[in-house]
């Protein structure tokens, strides 16, 4: 019933249970990450070392492909200019391949892909009647400067349950299907943590940026639009938003352009207004062991399902019954 001989065992110690990763299994975890990054790197000087240096361009897939300590370590390199991560590497990203594949076989140039909405939109229409079929029977108001407002709300220190636009094509929350917080707010982290992700202190939160902060903050101007790289975080940002940097120093960030994603672009701006930061934290919106959210019935779903206390979808509100309601927002 095991993929794995007892002399196993007998050499490193028992299976691991559960979810923490404490001694000795950060070591074996360490271990297998310092030698995949050694074999990987020698694979590519290999089968792309001559090519590389003469384009300077790579593009990586699959499920590897997420793996951002590497990105980070291939981005380090002097011959590498620019690296291109699908963002739905691993097995769902396989469509893109067959049909950029068919494409250019056709004769249809292969264009890059800049962002990943792709998915579902909901107007206000459809989340109020989302509203008006729930059990839960949300209490919401439609607000106007949506962006503005709820970086209000976010300074506080409060989370917020974001869900505007297409959704995410992939695995990462990029702004359309997200929980966001301030990342200068001491204790954001924790507190998304404690009411709904639940998850191990070690696994940081990751930072949505604007693109004017991105080459202050992580100190590259290397593209940067899909959470598949980690960067070195310059020393001054790592006090200013401590909530999104890991403890080696490093973030996984999402840099953003505003054609792209406007509205998500625009809270950041406020939170640059309110804090001096055009930074967010940003997390998947789901709870631990399901999907992301896809309509708003699956994130009023997920919203009475855990302890978050405010929820915004497209300009529609919700606030749970003992949360601060904000009135100077509407």
């Amino acid at each position: 019933g095991f993929y794995f001989s007892p002399k196993l065992i007998e050499w490193l110690g028992p299976k691991r249970e559960g979810d923490i990763a404490d001694e000795p299994y950060i070591h074996y975890a360490a271990s297998m990450q310092a030698l995949f990054e050694k074999l990987a790197l020698q694979m590519i000087d290999y089968y792309l070392g001559d090519i590389l240096k003469e384009t300077g361009k790579i593009a990586f897939a699959g499920g590897c492909a997420l793996n951002v300590k590497l990105n980070q370590k291939i981005i380090a390199r002097p011959e590498v200019k620019e690296l291109f991560v699908q963002p739905a590497s691993g097995d769902a990203g396989t469509a893109v391949g067959a049909a950029a594949y068919v494409s250019h076989a056709r004769g249809v140039p292969v264009e890059k892909m800049e962002h990943v909405y792709l998915g579902p939109a909901y107007s206000n229409e459809d989340v109020i009647a989302a509203c008006a079929r729930h059990p839960g029977k949300p209490a919401w108001r439609k607000i106007e400067g949506t962006p503005e407002k709820i970086a209000k709300i976010m300074v506080d220190g409060n989370p917020v349950a974001w869900f505007q636009g297409r959704m995410e094509f992939g695995p990462r929350a990029l702004g359309g299907r997200s929980i966001i917080g301030c990342p200068s707010s001491e204790g954001v982290a924790d507190r998304i943590n404690e009411q709904i992700k639940f998850r191990e202190r070690w696994r940081p939160f990751c930072p949505s940026m604007l693109d004017t902060v991105g080459p202050q903050m992580i100190k590259v101007d290397h593209p940067a639009p899909f959470m598949t790289f980690t960067f070195e975080v310059a020393e001054e940002w790592k006090t200013r938003v401590p909530e999104v940097v890991h403890e080696d120093g490093t973030s996984r960030a999402q840099v953003l352009k505003r054609e792209y994603n406007p509205r998500y672009y625009d809270m950041m701006k406020a939170l640059e207004v309110l804090t001096g930061n055009g930074v967010s934290l940003n997390t998947s919106l789901n709870r631990r062991g399901e999907p992301m959210v896809c309509s708003p019935t699956d994130a009023l779903n997920m919203f009475f399902g855990s302890d978050l206390q405010y929820l915004i979808m497209e300009d529609i509100l919700v606030v749970k019954e003992g949360a601060q309601r904000y009135e100077s927002l509407d």
